[in-house]
């Protein structure tokens, strides 16, 4: 009889790895890569250590580790070829680094040491690989503090809206509430939205925590999008809510329910409140749309597949575009840490504003102080608060903050963001050519603006002097600091701002009339005050 015939042997799987030396060889490319940008990281690290809003980034590294070795079975299928592309990347973030170094600019400095970080991984594992560990590295954009000047004006944003709606949300339970600005007034008791209740700190830790639900959930592209994106009107209703909440304890039992402890926790109990609620969004997407398989398979944490056994294991070799790659990184550590490091000018000033004149032609002034509150939160060099009096009795405020650096978070806080939170509303706004008014030879340009406060109407005037420049616009303010912190190591900076109160029938012209006369006095006694 013949013999059974036999299936012949399945070839055994190949996996591919890197051999020790090639691991020891990317590991210390990796510490190398922390050299060029030391001063970014370690301004980074104090974000994540001082500011609430950023104490989960911590967090982000280690995670964004962890799904890149999740995908190891199938990363361990390719045998990784490079790219030039890479080359190319970091070239790009090599570029922003000398930007932000030269600039003093923490913040392209940090964004800088991501993109190097993209770029040596794409030379490292090339395209194929590259796209399985994409959403992992864009997750390291969340490590990184966005520029002040944007968190100030968000939070102050955040602040107005938590505000408002929380107000709706008292008076839905009858609670007898005044909204001025972030201030509620309950009467008995005022509640001010501060920058800590404002949102932002359950802004980011819960954008990031909707990531990567979004991540985690195999729906499709669009749900996934939906999730994360929730996220951020999530924080303002809930934020919101808490507002209120707060708000209405307060009114029934007393303004200890807003302080201490229970107040921390109320905070807590609604960050986890907001992902529970992403997950029931998840499940609901899921409902109303159903995908495939079981709730475990559509949301949950996989963990890699043992390798196949007896499977062939073939070493990869390191690609030239990494050894490019590597090369260009310790280069960019070499240079450094031999070139000189540019060091930020602060010009000497003629005078403090300790000395500015009480006495302007007919004008009589008397000085005032900010509160220990306000001169913590603007972070001010130098400033001038006096009430100038015209012979007639008339009163214009004079406000003038200088700071010799804008480029750390201490910068100038425009009143266009600073008075809605005081509970001003702006009627008016816009600018004006001050006749007569020469600075430097060329008229005054002033942002003009009339706010209302209740039955209380002010006219205001002020403007930006920077650096021999007279701007009104803020995003020219911001891109001017960056330009002369490139071109001459410079972001030294004032605010001038003038207020005068105005009559509630009428009276406006009279008030614009106060102002472009102190301002005609003001304006050339500068120079000697704000360095050109």
């Amino acid at each position: 009889m013949p013999e059974p015939q036999t299936a012949p042997d399945a070839p055994a799987a190949i996996v591919w790895r890197y051999s020790w030396s090639a691991i020891a060889v990317v590991a210390l490319v990796g510490l190398a890569s922390l050299v060029p940008f030391w001063n970014g990281i370690e301004q980074m690290w104090g974000w994540w250590i001082e500011s609430p809003e950023y104490s989960h980034a911590l967090l982000i590294p280690p995670i964004s580790a962890f799904l890149i070795w999740q995908q190891r079975d199938r990363l361990e299928q390719l045998p990784f070829e490079g790219s030039w592309l890479g080359v190319a990347i970091v070239c790009c973030g090599g570029l922003l680094l000398a930007l932000g170094q030269i600039g003093t600019l923490f913040v392209l400095v940090q964004y800088a040491f991501v993109v190097v970080l993209f770029g040596l991984a794409l030379a490292l594992v090339g395209l194929r690989g590259f796209r399985r560990m994409l959403v992992p590295l864009l997750m390291l954009l969340f490590m990184v503090p966005l520029p002040q000047f944007v968190l100030a004006n968000l939070s102050t944003r955040l602040q107005l809206l938590s505000s408002s709606l929380g107000v709706g949300f008292m008076r839905w339970f009858d609670v007898s509430v005044l909204l001025e600005g972030n201030v509620i007034d309950l009467g008995n008791y005022q509640l001010q939205v501060a920058e800590a209740c404002s949102g932002l700190r359950y802004l980011f830790p819960l954008m990031t925590l909707g990531f990567l639900m979004a991540y985690f959930y195999k729906g499709a592209w669009w749900k996934r999008g939906l999730v994360f994106l929730s996220s951020i009107p999530l924080t303002v209703l809930m934020n919101s809510f808490r507002v209120g909440t707060i708000g209405i304890m307060v009114d029934r039992w007393g303004i200890a329910m807003a302080q201490g402890f229970l107040h921390e926790f109320q905070g807590w109990a609604l960050f986890m409140l907001s992902a529970l609620l992403m997950l029931g969004e998840i499940a609901l997407l899921n409902r109303i749309t159903p995908e495939p398989g079981t709730w475990r398979h559509l949301f949950g944490v996989e963990f890699p597949a043992p390798t196949p056994p007896g499977a062939a294991v073939r070493h990869r070799r390191l690609s030239l575009p990494f050894a490019a790659s590597s090369a260009l990184v310790i280069a960019f550590g070499i240079a450094s840490l031999i070139a000189p490091r540019p060091r930020e000018i602060h010009p000497s000033r003629q005078a403090s504003f300790a000395e500015y004149p009480m006495r302007i032609g007919q004008w009589r002034g008397e000085r005032q102080s900010l509160s220990g509150v306000y001169s913590a939160t603007l972070q001010l060099d130098d400033y001038l608060l006096a009430n100038y009096f015209s012979p007639s009795g008339a009163v214009v405020n004079v406000y003038m903050a200088y700071y010799q650096a804008q480029h750390t978070g201490d910068a100038v806080h425009s009143p266009r963001s600073c008075l809605p939170g005081g509970g001003w509303q702006m009627r008016e706004f816009g600018q004006r050519t001050l006749s007569g008014v020469l600075d430097e030879g060329a008229p005054l340009r002033v942002n003009r603006t009339l706010i209302e406060l209740g039955e209380q109407r002010e006219l205001v005037y002020y403007w930006f002097q920077q650096r021999g420049r007279v701007l009104t616009n803020e995003f020219a303010v911001k891109w001017f600091i960056f330009w002369d912190a490139l071109t001459r190591h410079r972001t030294d900076g004032a605010l001038i701002r003038l207020t005068t109160a105005v009559p509630p029938a009428g009276g406006v012209e009279a008030a614009d009339r106060r102002l472009t006369e102190l301002a005609a006095r003001i304006a050339p006694t500068l120079h000697r005050y704000v360095p050109d």
